[in-house]
């Protein structure tokens, strides 16, 4: 297929403007690159020299395409040597006015027919191509650093934006190797918006000192299968990053409850605490490595006392036999005897409320997480009360640890930390449906590429049950009387019949 945009332009030469023009040149296309500072160009051009070298030499590229992609890649020493450019992305500062600026001069240079790309992460592209005589020409173009790797690109369309334009776009980005999502022009868009569930949700547990971070990273990383837990990503991107993509998102949604950020984050920017960059964030570093607090030590208990298991425990067949597999010594009266600890598998309600409601004695008492099966995760997790005994409590995290499987025991709230994260997970995508946002799928698909969670948030929502994650929502509300935890319309529609991308609405 014939390469759709034969000469891009690309304003910006810092990371993204030097991994656009590297897979446009890649994709066939004559790239000429500008910025401002002719040797920021100057240097691009010789680092994508040598990046393409690297590449021939691990046999990535062969040696003709190496040379006709170097050949490809020109400086443009004004915005006047961009005339001839079918498409030019700017990929510069983070600033309306400027984008703003950019567009007006380039739209008095380049041709009537020509595409305008904006690559912002969090301005509205309509506001973008606001004043513009042909703001139908101007789209989102949504690259992630770094953009050879990152493999998915949002295509986003302004209030005015021609279709035409997308299905450009959509095209030319498939042709340079990456997968498009096609987005409304809406706060975040997909990614940065879907992504908000994991880290403000987590932040919410630390705040009520449900957890500390390492313990709520352990959990997520190991009953989920994130690949870094909550304040790892926040460390690895950085506050200075991270807190004003959650404040913009809260803000440009007129303080949606389900966006509100905390004070940790707010504070620890103040104070330059910003993550890995600054040495410390979260965790502290030493020589770029983690130091990451030891686990406590599993207890050592002489004698296990017998287990009762409510009789409204979630997955209840499935813990009896877990608890049977462990040894444990196992009473099936229709209440516990004064020796026996209790279990309780809550959704979404806290230890304690389930422990008053079903008259059992709070310090003999302990959750443990049920939502995920258990042969799925590397991690139980249990919850105590403020009533419960150090005796039990030690006793249940012994007997759930006999197999060698790693055991945290947190502090008793609402929810789990795996039940509330994936519930906030799964509603705010749900909602972002409702909104037509875009499709379920392009949903899935931004979500999984640009975020890296092990499952598209639909699907972990039809993974573990709509119905699971919709009680765990409806309790969190009793719960914490917040609007946060309202679930979405069209979570609660598919509630019954599941999530499955096959049943698209129209």
């Amino acid at each position: 297929m014939e390469t759709r945009y034969k000469t891009v332009g690309v304003a910006g030469a810092g990371a993204m403007g030097r991994g656009i023009a590297q897979i446009a040149a890649q994709a066939g296309s004559t790239v000429r690159l500008y910025d401002t500072q002719p040797e920021a160009v100057q240097r691009a051009i010789q680092d994508l020299g040598a990046q393409w070298d690297r590449l021939l030499e691990k046999g990535r590229m062969d040696a003709a395409s190496v040379a006709a992609a170097k050949e490809r890649l020109r400086p443009a020493a004004s915005l006047q040597d961009l005339a001839d450019c079918e498409l030019v992305v700017e990929a510069i500062v983070e600033r309306l006015d400027i984008k703003r600026s950019l567009f007006s001069q380039l739209e008095g240079i380049l041709g009537a027919d020509a595409v305008l790309a904006t690559n912002t992460s969090s301005l509205s592209v309509t506001a973008i191509a606001a004043g513009l005589q042909r703001p139908q020409r101007v789209a989102g173009y949504h690259f992630f650093n770094p953009v050879p790797l990152m493999k998915v690109v949002e295509v986003i369309a302004g209030l005015k934006t021609d279709p035409a334009v997308c299905d450009g776009l959509t095209t030319y980005a498939r042709q340079m190797g990456h997968t498009p999502v096609q987005a409304q022009d809406t706060p975040g868009f997909i990614v940065n918006h879907a992504g908000r569930g994991y880290n403000t949700e987590a932040l919410r547990i630390a705040s009520e000192g449900v957890a500390d971070f390492a313990t709520i990273d352990r959990i997520l990383r190991d009953q989920v299968g994130f690949k870094l837990g909550p304040f790892e990503l926040m460390d690895l991107t950085g506050l200075d990053v991270s807190h004003p993509v959650m404040e913009s998102v809260y803000r440009q949604y007129y303080d949606e409850p389900r966006y509100r950020p905390t004070v940790i984050t707010a504070q620890r920017l103040a104070g330059n605490v910003l993550g890995r960059k600054t040495g410390e964030g979260f965790y502290r570093y030493a020589e770029g490595k983690a130091q990451v607090p030891a686990e406590p030590p599993v207890p050592q208990v002489a004698d296990l006392p017998p287990v009762w298991v409510s009789t409204r425990a979630a997955r209840r067949a499935e813990l009896f036999q877990l608890l049977k597999d462990l040894g444990a010594t196992i009473e099936t009266g229709q209440s516990p005897s004064m020796q026996a600890l209790t279990l309780v598998a809550p959704l979404g309600f806290d230890v304690t409320t389930v422990a008053v409601v079903e008259r059992l004695d709070p310090a003999r008492t302990v959750g443990i997480d049920m939502l995920i099966e258990d042969g799925a995760t590397k991690r139980r997790v249990l919850a105590t009360n403020p009533a419960t005994r150090a005796d039990m409590r030690d006793a249940a995290h012994a007997l759930f640890a006999r197999d060698g499987k790693p055991v945290s025991v947190i502090r008793d709230s609402g929810g789990f930390v795996t039940q509330r994260v994936v519930a906030t997970i799964v509603n705010i995508a749900s909602d972002m449906c409702q909104q037509r946002i875009c499709s379920p799928r392009d949903l899935e698909t931004a979500v999984t590429l640009g975020l890296g969670y092990p499952l598209g948030p639909l699907a972990m929502g039809d993974r573990w049950g709509p119905t699971n994650v919709l009680e765990v929502l409806f309790n969190l509300q009793t719960v914490y009387g917040d609007p946060r935890y309202r679930p979405s319309p069209w979570l609660r529609r598919r509630g019954a019949i599941g999530l499955s991308l096959l049943q698209e609405e129209a």
